[in-house]
């Protein structure tokens, strides 16, 4: 057996390639419990020990799912497999999707979005909107934050995946439709998003939604939730054009003052459909490069764009001589 001293192993500096090594060795193993644990252990160093056994480790798992066939391993190896960050995995996901165990079903929906790319392939989107509509409403609601919230998968199938879910009979699993909805600023979430925040009580995902739809009409429902709780004041930014409007002469303000100390720099601002952040990016033509949050940057500024601007720079840090120098 794989007891918990191979886990600690695996944890300790030095011990990953023995931990990684024990695992294998017993993936092949005639008792089911200890192929399910090697697979544990597996997923457990990749985990701690990152890109060093990763690759190797979806390697293994990905050959053991080629013929294994009891459903506890199943399990075992979609968590280890989304412990990976492979896109390799993403095939043998997709097949133990089809599983008539629903909890391996719903390791399928937690690893999927582990192992798929931006922009994700085609397969990932098709079997998160596939498990979106599973019996189980635990694996729905995995399926529909996996795909809504953590993809930046878009497109009719996606949007008509995540409206379904807004019908929902799970709360839960309607929270997570509403806001991966709003999340691609779909105007058909708006409706929904305003019966929910004027409930008794508001869901995070209600608020999160409400700020990507950043809807003035909102504004005074919004009014009604606790000010302190979580992503209130990013929906009250996002739905007050005047606060909007501030925030991007801010932004505006910030990019002329790094432009201005230094006009032989690239420097723009960017932001993505899926995101509330608008980011600074600088390259000074070289090999340095930097990447902030407008927001944070500020905030350490005391809301100052030409402080945010010298602290920017600041953090660049001083230019290196160029090859050849």
């Amino acid at each position: 057996m794989i007891d918990d001293a191979g886990r600690a192993g695996a944890g300790r500096s030095g011990a990953g390639v023995v931990a990684f090594r024990l695992a294998v060795g017993r993936l092949a193993d005639p008792d089911r419990v200890v192929r399910a644990a090697a697979c544990d252990l597996l997923g457990f160093a990749s985990e701690v020990h990152g890109d060093d056994l990763r690759a190797d480790a979806a390697t293994a798992l990905i050959s053991l799912a080629a013929t294994e066939a009891d459903p506890e391993v199943h399990w075992s190896i979609a968590r280890a497999l989304g412990a990976t960050c492979d896109p390799r995995a993403l095939p043998t996901l997709v097949t133990l999707a089809r599983s008539p165990d629903s909890d391996v079903r719903f390791q399928v929906a937690v690893a999927v979005p582990a192992v798929l790319d931006d922009p994700p392939a085609e397969a990932g989107e098709a079997v998160l909107i596939d498990l979106c509509a599973d019996p189980d409403a635990s694996v729905r609601e995995w399926a529909t934050f996996g795909l809504g919230w953590v993809s930046t998968a878009d497109g009719n199938a996606v949007r008509r995946a995540l409206w379904d879910r807004t019908r929902d009979v799970d709360p839960e699993v309607r929270a997570e439709g509403a806001r991966g909805l709003a999340r691609r600023r779909d105007a058909r979430a708006l409706p929904l998003v305003r019966e929910l925040l004027v409930r008794d009580e508001v869901h995070r995902f209600t608020v999160q939604a409400a700020a990507y739809l950043a809807d003035p009409s909102l504004l005074p429902l919004l009014d009604g939730v606790d000010p302190d709780a979580d992503h209130v004041a990013e929906a009250l930014r996002e739905c007050d054009p005047l606060r909007r409007d501030r925030r991007t002469d801010l932004a505006w303000r910030l990019l002329l003052a790094v432009h201005s100390r230094r006009p032989d720099w690239e420097v723009t601002l960017a932001g993505t459909r899926c995101d509330l952040d608008l980011n600074l990016d600088i390259t000074d033509g070289t090999d340095r490069s930097g990447y902030w949050c407008v927001d944070g940057l500020l905030r350490r500024a005391g809301s100052d764009p030409e402080r945010a601007a010298e602290m920017a720079i600041a953090d660049l840090g001083p230019a290196r001589d160029a090859p050849g120098r």
